[in-house]
C-alpha cells in the first residue's frame, strides 16, 4: 500500500467528514433499500401464512359465530363490542360495518362499540377501576338476546376478561377475537366462541382479526338474507 493510501485510510478514520464517501454511503444506501424491500416480502409471506393456518383451523368456528350473531339479529338484539388500543380500532370497524354498511343491499343493523365513550371510560376507570369499563356498560345496556364481541390480542386484558365474564352472567352471547395461546379467556372458556389466531406477532394478529370480522359481516348477511354467497356485491363509493 503506498503512503498516499495509507494517509488517506488513516484520514477516512479519524475524519470520515473530510474524505469522499460517496460510493460507500451510496452501497450502504442501496443495501438497506434492498433488506427493506426483503423485510416486506417476508412481513406479507408471513401475514398469509398466519391467515391460512387460521382459516384451516376456524373456518367452522368463524360460520358458528356468523350464526349467533344472525340469531341476535332475528331476535331483535344487538352486537356489543370492545377492545383495548388498536383493537379498540377493530372494535369500533365491526361496529361501523353493521351499522353503515358499505355494500348495496345490505340492511343497517344495531351495534354499539364500548370502547368509544370517553366520558363514561374515564369515570368509571377513576371511580372504580379500569377493569370495570364494560362491565357497567352491560349492566346497563346488554340484553339476554345480544351478542358480546370483544378483541384482545393476547386474551388476557383485565377489562375483557371482566366484560366476557359478566356477559356470561347476563346470558349475552360471547365470541373473542385472540391471538397467541388465547389467553385467559380461552383458558378459562369465558366465550361461546373464540378465534385465536396462531401468531406471537401483534400485528399478524390483527391483520387477520381484519380479514375474519370482513367475512364474518358478510355471512351475517348472507345468513339473515337466507342465500348462498355469490360473486361479490356492488359496493357504494
Amino acid at each position: 500500500m503506498s503512503d498516499e493510501t495509507g494517509n488517506q485510510s488513516v484520514l477516512a478514520a479519524f475524519y470520515p467528514f473530510a474524505c469522499n464517501t460517496d460510493k460507500a454511503e451510496k452501497a450502504s444506501q442501496d443495501n438497506l433499500q434492498m433488506a427493506l424491500l426483503n423485510s416486506i416480502k417476508a412481513k406479507a409471506r408471513d401475514s398469509l401464512s398466519v391467515k391460512e393456518r387460521f382459516f384451516a383451523e376456524h373456518s367452522e368456528d368463524l360460520l358458528s359465530a356468523a350464526n349467533s350473531i344472525a340469531k341476535t339479529y332475528r331476535q331483535q338484539g344487538k352486537l356489543l363490542t370492545a377492545g383495548n388500543g388498536g383493537s379498540s380500532c377493530d372494535a369500533a370497524h365491526l361496529a361501523v360495518e353493521f351499522m353503515h354498511p358499505v355494500t348495496t343491499g345490505r340492511r343497517a343493523l344495531p351495534a354499539v362499540n364500548l370502547s368509544q365513550d370517553t366520558a363514561m371510560i374515564t369515570a368509571v376507570s377513576n371511580d372504580v377501576g379500569v377493569e370495570h369499563v364494560l362491565t357497567r356498560q352491560l349492566s346497563a345496556l346488554a340484553g339476554k338476546n345480544d351478542t358480546l364481541v370483544v378483541f384482545s390480542t393476547s386474551g388476557n386484558s383485565a377489562n375483557l376478561v371482566e366484560a366476557c365474564k359478566k356477559a356470561r352472567s347476563l346470558g349475552v352471547n360471547v365470541i373473542a377475537f385472540t391471538g397467541k395461546t388465547g389467553g385467559e379467556i380461552k383458558a378459562r372458556q369465558l366465550a361461546d366462541t373464540c378465534l385465536t389466531v396462531p401468531s406471537e406477532s401483534i400485528h399478524r394478529i390483527q391483520e387477520c382479526h381484519l380479514a375474519c370480522y370482513h367475512i364474518l359481516w358478510d355471512l351475517v348477511h348472507s345468513i339473515l338474507a337466507e342465500t348462498a354467497p355469490d360473486k361479490p356485491a356492488q359496493e357504494n363509493s
